[in-house]
């Protein structure tokens, strides 16, 4: 086994972001942006799913790179590749659905079962599924491979829930936001810190795509009609923002001198 993937490099920090509220507001508008962002290169634009699924992955083999690379966590590369990750997660689901027919049960089932063997593969070689011990090269691609089946898994069942069961875009909302709330109560609780927030995050992914078929599809297919460029532009902008914000609070502290 190459030490690469199992040493941790020199000079390595922290490569994920504290998990506080920015962290889920800027998850939540990214797996909403992978949705809407989607649709709009793909439909609105005309790309057609299969060159928008190039091009974009291309992009997150670029980001992933740069993320890969780097010593720290740096937000802008960071919260890019997360946006990419989405758009590409999202694609994926649809080209199942769209392209060759795949029935979201199955998907839903694949991406469930997917996700389970990399949870386990990753906790028997590295014995923790914490993102706060991600401090090799080995449980950084553990953590990405896992993001990635989170996004396809989060766009196969909120469509199952919000289109193949009949359940609307608006209910997919109240429904997997309260599961969302069960989640973090659970945790205030006492629950497991890793286990919750694994939920969590696997959650907000169809919240999120339920969220922005709710703003982007007409009123007479249950959406408030929006449209998926002013959807994507609003919300890539609050990102952009809050993700300035910390990379701008990343680099006051850098030049803050040391305390006396």
């Amino acid at each position: 086994m190459s030490t690469w993937l199992t040493a941790k490099p020199e000079g390595w920090l922290s490569k994920v972001p504290e998990i506080a509220l920015s962290f889920w507001v800027i998850k939540i508008m990214s797996t909403t942006v992978g949705e809407t962002g989607s649709d709009f290169l793909a439909v609105n634009m005309g790309w057609g799913l299969p060159a928008t699924s190039a091009v974009t992955a291309a992009l997150l083999a670029a980001a992933l790179f740069l993320q890969l690379r780097t010593h720290r966590y740096t937000p802008w590369i960071y919260w890019l590749t997360v946006v990419l990750v989405s758009v590409v997660g999202t694609q994926i689901t649809d080209m199942l659905t769209d392209g060759l027919g795949v029935s979201l049960y199955l998907s839903t089932s694949v991406f469930s079962v997917t996700l389970v063997a990399i949870f386990y593969a990753w906790h028997r070689v590295e014995r923790t599924l914490s993102i706060h011990d991600i401090v090799t090269p080995r449980r950084e691609l553990f953590y990405w491979g896992a993001i990635l089946c989170t996004f396809a898994l989060g766009t196969a069942s909120g469509d199952l829930a919000t289109e193949a069961l009949g359940m609307g875009f608006g209910w997919g909302v109240v429904v997997f936001g309260t599961m969302i709330a069960i989640t973090y109560a659970s945790w205030r609780m006492g629950g497991d810190a890793v286990l919750t927030f694994w939920i969590g995050y696997i959650l907000t992914r169809p919240f999120g795509a339920s969220l922005g078929d709710l703003l982007t599809q007409t009123r007479a297919d249950g959406g408030l009609g929006m449209g998926t460029l002013w959807t994507s532009a609003l919300f890539l902008s609050v990102i952009v923002l809050l993700v300035a914000v910390a990379q701008f609070g990343m680099a006051s502290d850098k030049r803050e001198p040391a305390a006396e």
